[in-house]
């Protein structure tokens, strides 16, 4: 392989990588932080915040509770899998992987807010 074809293989691996990074979780709902404040409204859904437990003291929404996403394969079983879960995170990266979490524990209704608590104009 010469130097070329290396490049090309490289930058392929990123460009597919972040393709993946970005593209929403399949059977998860995605919304936006205007939506989220309509969903607030009910209480019905179950409200996750899945950053630590500085960022949340530090600032979060009313209504969600903590459940940093290192914690959550082990938390879980606090939630109720046939509830509404909704997920939020600072920017929507670990909602995201939260997300795929839940989806993968038997989780049926899942929404991840888009843009997380750095988008909330509360």
């Amino acid at each position: 392989m010469d130097f070329f074809s290396v490049d090309v293989i490289i930058i392929s691996m990123v460009v597919i990588f972040i393709i993946i990074r970005f593209i929403p979780v399949k059977g998860v709902k995605q919304i936006d932080t205007n939506e989220l404040k309509e969903l607030l409204k009910n209480k019905d859904p179950q409200f996750v915040d899945v950053r630590t437990q500085g960022e949340f003291s530090r600032y979060h929404i009313q209504g969600f509770k903590n459940i940093p996403l290192q914690q959550l394969s082990k938390k879980a079983n606090m939630l109720n899998k046939n509830h509404e879960v909704v997920v939020i995170c600072q920017s929507g990266v670990r909602s995201k992987k939260a997300s795929k979490m839940l989806k993968k524990m038997g989780f049926k209704k899942i929404i991840n807010v888009k843009g997380g608590v750095s988008t909330w104009r509360g």
